[in-house]
């Protein structure tokens, strides 16, 4: 059976009250509604209610104001805050003023009634207060649904020590949330350290995680502290965690375990104070199921996940973005320029593979290299042709990509291709026939141009067609 009680509505719009006083009424609950501050404190002394439910903006006065007040005075009042002010600053603010939960406007019926009966089942609200600054500078820009997530996410994790694991594409702003969950926590005073795991080798990773003694290996002139050391009492961001050798992996979780580490070389444990944030644009579990990865080491990290939605996955934010982008870009020292509605929807059809951090890399380049103060439709789609013919670097990590998540289903579903001796040219054929039949499909299925744009000769093509059964239509002329 449900659990029910009292509810106080307060909201400056009759249409909301309306509907949030009817969808309670029908779960059973009793709603009394207030349109104002003045309104919901004169209710307030006349009974206390249940749960409260209170807009931010409203005629005289901010919300989030009377939050803090409830909660002091009533701390088991669970407070629920609506607002349609969706940004990461509004979550955080409402759980720093000990609000039970946010929830950004337009918001689901079900899930208000949901909220208000874990509110009423649990008895207070879900956070302690974090001590972050009301006008901290957040990064993080979006008011999507899927962004609505993550902010809330984030507004909950960010008073406690818990490890949180951080996934998306790459672009998608992995390392921005590492950032905010450092700035608006308790630890913002110690030092945020970063240390991408794709980016060391890996005969070094553990030298930069725990540090070395000095004569620990040759070149090791003197003690050098690691990013354990380096990150105390602050957070240490471990990006591309996916790419950590199974070895470190095993003295990360010995840590983690533990609460101490030794460097290499050395004797003496060290404690490890440090919040540990890791992040990966890579599927672990598939990882763990390939015997690449720890599945105890996965587990261990992914205590609070945190999935960061593709930016073709939040389109509605493309707008704020971009906008946002071409600010930043005057901040920096180059031009300002303004941006209309077609040219915004042009850049809602591209499906955006690097994400985020491509759509900056574009507002940044229209910027210095666009001519006109105005940015047009055809101006994105030109800058855009024109970035994806210079950019091999972001097809490459494609291509390595699809490569890397084609070992892994290969692994699972055919683990004996792995040891046969079949896999290279396997996985060669599997990357060769869709090269070949474009690069026919491009020059009509001529054979010879087909070949001179492949690099190769036209009796090495016809080998292939025939050892990877390409269907060439039957053509046999090649002329040039």
């Amino acid at each position: 059976m449900s659990v029910t009680g009292s509810v106080l509505i307060c909201d400056d719009d009759a249409a909301i009250r309306t509907v949030v006083t009817q969808a309670l009424r029908r779960a059973g609950h009793r709603v009394t509604a207030a349109a104002s501050l003045t309104d919901l404190k004169r209710e307030m002394r006349a009974g206390l209610p249940d749960v409260v439910v209170t807009d931010v903006i409203l005629p005289d006065g901010n919300g989030l104001d009377l939050v803090a007040t409830l909660t002091g005075e009533n701390p088991d009042l669970p407070v629920i805050v609506l607002s349609a002010q969706n940004t990461l600053a509004t979550a955080v603010r409402a759980t720093e003023a000990g609000a039970f939960d946010y929830l950004p406007k337009p918001f689901d019926l079900d899930a208000l009634t949901t909220t208000v009966a874990s509110a009423l089942s649990r008895g207070r609200r879900l956070v302690d207060d974090v001590a972050a600054s009301e006008d901290h500078a957040v990064a993080l820009i979006g008011r999507s649904p899927a962004m609505q997530e993550v902010y809330r996410v984030i507004a909950r994790v960010v008073s406690n020590e818990l490890t949180v694991l951080i996934t998306g594409e790459s672009g998608t702003g992995k390392e921005l949330v590492a950032q905010a969950i450092h700035d608006l926590g308790p630890r913002r005073r110690a030092p945020f350290v970063a240390l991408n795991m794709a980016a060391i080798p890996r005969e070094l990773i553990e030298a930069e995680l725990f540090g070395h003694e000095k004569g620990a290996f040759t070149g090791a002139a003197a003690r050098v502290a690691g990013k354990f050391e380096q990150a105390s009492g602050g957070t240490l961001f471990l990006d591309e965690i996916g790419d950590m050798p199974m070895e470190a992996q095993t003295r990360l979780l010995r840590v983690l375990q533990s609460g101490e580490f030794t460097t290499v070389g050395g004797a003496r444990a060290i404690r490890a104070d440090v919040r540990i944030v890791a992040a990966t644009n890579k599927d672990l579990m598939s990882q763990v199921m390939a015997g690449a990865f720890r599945e105890d080491l996965f587990y261990r990290l992914n205590v609070v996940p945190i999935a960061l939605p593709a930016l073709r996955e939040r389109r509605q934010d493309i707008r704020l973005l971009a906008r946002h982008f071409l600010d930043r870009a005057v901040e920096d020292g180059l031009p300002r320029k303004a941006i209309g509605d077609e040219a915004i929807a042009a850049l809602e059809a591209h499906d955006w593979p690097g994400n985020v951090r491509e759509l900056e890399n574009l507002m940044r380049r229209m910027a210095a290299l666009h001519r006109d103060e105005w940015i047009d439709a055809d101006a994105v789609r030109r800058m855009l042709g024109e970035s994806a013919a210079s950019q091999p670097t972001a097809r490459d990590e494609g291509i390595e990509a699809a490569v890397i998540a084609r070992l892994q289903r290969i692994a699972i579903e055919e683990p004996k291709v792995l040891e046969d001796g079949t896999l290279y040219d396997r996985i060669i054929g599997e990357v060769e026939r869709p090269l070949i039949e474009a690069m026919l499909a491009r020059h009509g299925q001529n054979q010879l141009r087909a070949a001179r744009a492949l690099g190769i000769n036209r009796n090495t093509l016809r080998k292939r067609l025939d050892t990877l059964g390409i269907d060439v239509g039957g053509r046999q002329d090649d002329l040039p």
